[in-house]
């Protein structure tokens, strides 16, 4: 395989120009000095080496490696900002500080995007390739091939080996041919259908792949269970395959959608709830008769049940949990239609946000008595209920809200839960946040 040994440190020895560049041009002489010199730096390669940052895959790309990126701007930052204290800079003017860490950050996003640039307009040309073939053919080589087939990951894919006689161009011949093949040609890896394979001729194609110093590895037989959202993890030395992994599966995401909940609830309770709910009051009151609240048991996380909050929009009724709000349904009160229209009703929802039963962001959180109907009618329901519900979700942004009028209603609904637990990031909940104001703002049709 060729290696381009020079990549990663030319790219440290970057990434430490801009950072000793920058802070020369905006760091007082009289806080730039030996000590600090070195806090930094050595602060760099510390935290680079903890977060095995320069070692990258082939099919590593820009925006692949981002969330790894920002990870190290944060934490970069903190070491950054501390610095203030040890070395007295708080006492210089901390705008210049403050600007210094942001041109850090954009030299480097910058470098970093010329140099994936640079290495696909590099690859494309043919350099820095990597000779691939396949041995057996499943549904999976079709998927395999499409990633070789990309010129900016560099593979070079000569073809695969399989018993079963095809007219297949790429075809090479059966897998016995394959032996001499690897041994006598440059190939650099070997990726192998277990499927396909025995174990004796598993284990010679190992026993082969060493003798000719040739990589080797195996897709395992799973059985077409293969998805976007598998993992593979090790409990020892026994490969388990996750079939429903989810980056809220990691304690790092966890925590930092717990922290964008806090904050974010806080401000709205301090800024928003702070005042309106006496307003409310006072409206609701003049109204209708009732108590300000509403509350509701529904279904959260893990299934464990908890009572869901709301600003009461509907008059006292015998079948208010069990029966969802209809068009021009008579338990709403005139101050209730405003509050349903605007989502306001919604809004007490950040009391459960902050104290932990919900999220910001994620699957509604059904009634007791819908989550019992459609865990046996809806295929995948209950997956929903392996992450916090939430005030507003992917699925409510694309229009799935409201009354349930046909199995499709619910059917997508569930489908966008899935794709959001499969899929979270915290610029998605960032953008269905803002998705949901927008909303709110313009009015929705189901919004009743």
């Amino acid at each position: 395989m060729k290696k381009s040994l020079f990549i990663i440190p030319l790219s440290l020895i970057v990434h430490i120009l801009i950072i000793n560049v920058t802070l020369y041009v905006y760091t007082p002489e009289t806080y730039l000095n030996v000590f600090s010199i070195l806090y930094y730096n050595v602060a760099w390669l510390i935290t680079t080496y903890s977060l095995h940052f320069y070692p990258t895959a082939r099919r590593d790309g820009f925006m692949t490696n981002l969330k790894s990126f920002l990870k190290l701007f944060v934490i970069y930052g903190l070491v950054y900002f501390t610095s203030f204290v040890f070395f007295g800079i708080y006492s210089y003017s901390t705008g210049y500080l403050f600007l210094a860490y942001l041109q850090i950050c954009a030299l480097l996003t910058l470098f970093r995007g010329l140099f994936y640039l640079a290495r696909n307009i590099y690859r494309k040309r043919g350099y820095n390739s990597t000779r691939v073939v396949v041995i057996g053919r499943d549904k999976n080589l079709p998927k395999l091939k499409r990633i070789f087939d990309n010129p900016e990951y560099g593979y070079s894919y000569m073809g695969y080996f399989d018993n079963v006689k095809s007219d297949n161009n790429s075809c090479l011949g059966d897998i016995k041919s394959s032996f001499n093949y690897i041994f006598e040609n440059n190939v650099e890896e070997v990726y192998c259908m277990a499927s396909k394979l025995s174990k004796s001729e598993i284990q010679y194609l190992m026993k082969i792949a060493d003798n000719s110093f040739k990589r080797i590895k195996i897709i395992p037989d799973n059985k077409e269970l293969f998805s976007n959202t598998m993992s593979i993890e090790l409990y020892g030395a026994v490969p388990i395959l996750n079939l429903r992994a989810s980056p809220l599966d990691l304690d790092y995401s966890n925590l930092v959608k717990r922290i964008f909940d806090i904050v974010f609830s806080s401000m709205v309770i301090l800024f928003i709830l702070s005042w309106l709910t006496p307003i409310v009051f006072v409206l609701m009151k003049i109204d209708s008769k009732g108590p300000l609240f509403f509350k509701q048991k529904r279904h959260g996380v893990n299934r464990q049940i908890f009572w869901c909050y709301k600003f009461r929009s509907m008059t006292k009724s015998k079948t208010s949990d069990t029966k969802m709000a209809t068009k021009n349904d008579a338990r709403v009160t005139r101050l209730g239609k405003i509050l349903r229209k605007t989502s306001i009703d919604e809004l007490p929802q950040f009391f459960n946000v902050l104290i932990g039963d919900m999220s910001v962001v994620g699957p509604r959180p059904h009634m007791v008595v819908h989550t019992q109907e459609y865990e046996n009618s809806v295929d995948r329901y209950l997956v929903r209920h392996f992450i916090k519900p939430g005030i507003t979700g992917l699925a409510q942004i694309q229009g799935c809200r409201g009354e349930i009028l046909d199995r499709s209603d619910i059917v997508n609904r569930v489908r966008y839960d899935i794709f959001y637990m499969e899929k979270w990031s915290l610029a998605l909940d960032v953008k269905i946040v803002y998705k949901t104001i927008f909303n709110a703002i313009k009015g929705e049709e189901k919004a009743y």
